[in-house]
């Protein structure tokens, strides 16, 4: 995509841009908090931090040189896992980047007071003042920032290496003791990883310019791989060095403690170069202190440079307003993006505490970077032909595996505050999604590789699952439950559509009719089996019977009685194979009574009639219909009863929510066998769903052709209002197949939209709930529904 960006950041810059970002407030402000969490530890804690980092720094340069372009970490998780996620990293992370080049900025503050205090009092207005100056340089020219960068971080660089010579000598070993001990730490050395984790958040600050890097192929993964071992190792040789010269405890006991109480434990490097040296009259010590102040303007830099690059890609998949992607044609700077992340940060300016805002900052950039492994993993495992990276992430899938376990753990420690900070930045970014994106831009026609992975692998599962159903040679067990309120066609089209599976699989018909006595009667409230004669519906002879019943099976006289309950054994192999089994019982409460018979007789399927009880008594829980999908050991299929003459035609609908249960097919291409007639899939989507997921439907929808034994049409429509779309499609169906949907307070009280779509159309309809689909959770369903 042409950008009018230039390309003008060779390696040195590249890599002076993530030091720069990196070594700011980590080395200078960042060690001394840590110290108070984990004493000596605090070593430690930054190098777990960086074996931490390193899987995302690995997902970052493997990711920057399949796209090279601007954006970063937003960039990578749109692309992988879709707008929503990428805007929630987009956004989170400009402001996590903004947040910490003001850590920069106002971490400055107990080295402006070795200076002056009259300086310090004016540390807002100096802050600001910076903050101007910097977003002017970014303004201005992207290779002067990142020159200004690489001389900065050099000088930094050569003050650090004299200071780690002049006290190396110097260290009391008493002080350094367990420095590398994850016993000394325990629990705190956790948080203090915690704390430090956004030291190392100017690795997604170099994804963020990849757009404007020499030969990104190249000098990507150097520049990402070196910047990181090079900052570990002077974080862990500067902290060791600082606590093995300084007496900590006495130095917070003295002169200085006014400025670690209120400022935060920021100065702790100069306090140990005063007392390597003697006193501040030092010109070692007034370096340190320069080194400090530097280190703190690269971070701000580098942070603006890195987040100002965020809008700019935004922009430009409609996130943002357009005018953010505007490239000037004089500097060849995104000057629109650069000037509004520069106003953010003259407002975010000490606004809060240090340690609160490393925290902030710290949560949210362990989220991105365990976000980053996920999107490096759905690359991969997408097989997107475009992705062709020229770095591969080494140890796959292990590497990002480790990378979004450690992140997780090390998350859980950051403290709730910091964790709901950082959920809330993403809620933020998730209602601008969908204020803006959604509805005021109409949405963004693309998905991520990785949700269209995941869809493809759901539908694989169902597939297979499906065609498992299909071939299995058990016994399939089904329970015609009737009651006293079934009419006889609905009886007789229930043990048709039990009598169908027959010609598909072995199955055991169970017709039982169920009725209620009083208390009085029954006072165990036990049920017990009152006649297994046949009924009079039963079609018994094989003049009475009706087409779709075998007549030839019905030989001799099925009429028996005594204690065993009679059977009708269905012998034709061509047409079904199925036992017929019927009992009467009397109980209580029928419901109850269906449910203890599926139980003990190890049920499949239990087949009855609909009942429409919403209203107050739905909600009540005295809808039969509802008390038996939340009780049932098994699948239930719940039957509209409107005739089941001459069908042609079966429906099989699903308005999303995931792929068609197998019990569905399993009964739609039974019933559609043995009439000679075609199914159709009828599945509904959003209308500004992803192209992809239209290809997917089509896939999944090919692939159960292949399974069903006869005819199958695919239809995939594209419709926001699903009951309507649906029942307009299937106004000509003979037979509606469709799922029940969760029995929620909702659809007890006014039905479910499957109790919509039952009513709003004239032919018979089959609800069908699964017992494996009545488990899923809330959230698995949302999944689901998100997904397919």
């Amino acid at each position: 995509m042409p950008s009018g960006l230039k390309r003008d950041l060779g390696l040195p810059e590249t890599f002076a841009i993530a030091v720069g970002a990196m070594i700011g407030s980590g080395i200078f402000v960042l060690p001394g908090v840590a110290w108070v969490l984990a004493d000596a530890a605090a070593v430690l804690g930054f190098v777990i931090a960086a074996i931490l980092v390193l899987p995302a720094a690995l997902a970052v340069a493997e990711m920057s040189t399949a796209i090279p372009e601007d954006g970063g970490p937003y960039l990578y998780v749109e692309r992988s896992m879709g707008p929503l996620l990428g805007t929630i990293a987009g956004v989170g992370t400009w402001l996590m980047l903004s947040l910490k080049s003001a850590l920069a900025l106002v971490g400055g503050v107990p080295y402006l007071l070795y200076v002056s205090e009259t300086l310090a009092e004016f540390v807002t207005l100096i802050a600001v003042v910076l903050a101007i100056f910097f977003t002017v340089i970014n303004l201005v020219s992207a290779e002067g920032s990142g020159k200004l960068q690489f001389g900065l971080v050099g000088v930094l660089v050569a003050i650090l290496a004299a200071y780690v010579f002049a006290g190396a000598p110097q260290i009391e070993a008493t002080r350094v003791e367990g420095a590398f001990s994850p016993a000394v730490g325990g629990s705190a050395l956790l948080e203090a990883t915690a704390i430090v984790f956004i030291s190392y958040a100017g690795l997604t600050k170099v994804g963020a310019v990849a757009e404007e890097v020499k030969d990104p192929g190249r000098n990507l993964p150097l520049a990402i791989g070196s910047a990181l071992a090079f900052v570990a190792l002077v974080y862990a040789v500067v902290v060791y060095v600082t606590i093995g010269v300084l007496d900590i405890p006495a130095a917070i006991d003295g002169t200085t403690e006014a400025i670690l109480t209120s400022e935060g434990e920021g100065a702790i490097i100069a306090l140990a170069a005063e007392e390597l040296l003697g006193g501040f009259g030092s010109v070692f010590a007034l370096a340190i202190v320069v080194a400090a102040l530097m280190a703190l303007a690269s971070t701000a830099n580098a942070g603006i440079l890195a987040a100002s690059r965020f809008p700019m890609a935004m922009a430009r998949d409609g996130v943002f307003p357009s005018k953010l992607e505007e490239v000037s044609a004089r500097y060849a700077t995104p000057v629109y993006a650069v000037a509004l992340t520069g106003t953010v940060l003259v407002v975010l300016v000490a606004v809060f505490p240090i340690q609160q805002v490393a925290a902030f900052g710290s949560a949210f950039q362990i989220l991105v970077f365990i976000i980053l492994n996920v999107a490096l993993i759905g690359f991969r495992e997408g097989a997107v032909q475009e992705y062709d990276p020229a770095f591969e992430t080494p140890l796959y899938p292990w590497m990002p595996l480790f990378g979004i376990t450690g992140g997780v753990i090390v998350l859980a420690y950051t403290g709730l505050v910091a964790v709901v900070g950082a959920v809330g930045i993403a809620v933020l970014a998730g209602v601008w999604y969908f204020a803006y994106v959604r509805y005021y831009q109409g949405g963004i026609d693309r998905e991520g590789v990785a949700r269209a992975q995941v869809r493809e692998s759901v539908g694989g599962s169902a597939t297979d699952r499906t065609r498992e159903l299909f071939e299995s040679r058990q016994e399939y067990d089904v329970l015609v439950a009737i009651t006293e309120d079934t009419p006889d066609r609905a009886r007789r089209d229930m043990l048709r559509i039990a009598l169908d599976l027959g010609r598909l699989r072995s199955t055991v018909v169970s017709v039982v009719e169920f009725y209620d006595e009083p208390d009085h009667i029954l006072p165990s409230r036990r049920s017990r089996v009152q006649s297994t004669e046949l009924p009079d519906w039963f079609p018994d002879d094989p003049e009475d019977a009706p087409e779709w019943f075998p007549a030839d099976a019905l030989g001799g006289d099925p009429r028996t009685s005594g204690g065993e309950p009679v059977a009708a054994t269905l012998e034709d192999s061509k047409t079904s194979d199925a036992q017929v089994d019927y009992r009467r019982i009397v109980s209580e409460d029928h419901k109850e009574a269906i449910v203890d018979f599926a139980t003990f007789e190890e049920i499949d399927l239990i087949i009855t009639g609909r009942h429409t009880d919403n209203g107050i008594a739905g909600l009540l829980g005295a809808s039969e219909t509802a008390w038996l999908q939340q009780n049932a050991p098994c699948d239930v299929a719940l039957v509209e009863d409107r005739g089941l003459e001459d069908v042609e035609r079966v429906a099989v609908a699903s308005r999303g929510g995931g792929p068609y249960d197998p019990v569905k097919i399993l009964l739609a291409d039974a019933i559609a066998e043995e009439a000679g007639a075609e199914i159709v899939l009828v599945r509904a989507i959003p209308e500004d769903a992803a192209e992809s997921r239209r290809e997917t439907a089509e896939r999944y929808h090919n692939e159960l052709t292949r399974i069903c034994t006869v005819p199958v049409r695919s239809r995939v429509l594209e419709t926001d209002d699903a009951v309507e779309g649906m029942a307009r499609f299937a106004a000509d169906a003979d037979l509606l197949v469709v799922g029940s949907g969760p029995v929620g307070v909702e659809a007890r009280f006014r039905g479910s939209a499957a109790d919509d779509l039952v009513e709003a159309v004239d032919c018979t309809a089959v609800m069908v709930q699964t017992y494996e689909g009545r488990q899923r959770g809330l959230l698995e369903r949302l999944i689901r529904d998100y997904l397919f």
